[in-house]
């Protein structure tokens, strides 16, 4: 049997922690900073937990699975 491949976007994109939850960087961040809210952009600094319902496709995507 061949080895699975990591999907390369994927392993870029998301990082599993100690407890196995998969974290990301939230969206909305890039430009265009100045009509949003001190509070709003301080939020979107901290990482995203993946939702349970997109658990499955992230684990495959990362060779978790």
């Amino acid at each position: 049997m061949p080895k699975v491949k990591t999907n390369s976007s994927a392993k870029k994109r998301f990082k599993v922690t100690a407890t196995g939850k998969i974290t990301h960087q939230k969206s909305f961040k890039r430009h265009i900073l100045t009509k949003k809210s001190t509070k709003r952009k301080r939020a979107l600094r901290k990482d995203g937990v993946v939702a349970e319902a997109n658990m499955h496709f992230v684990k495959r995507l990362l060779g978790l699975k």
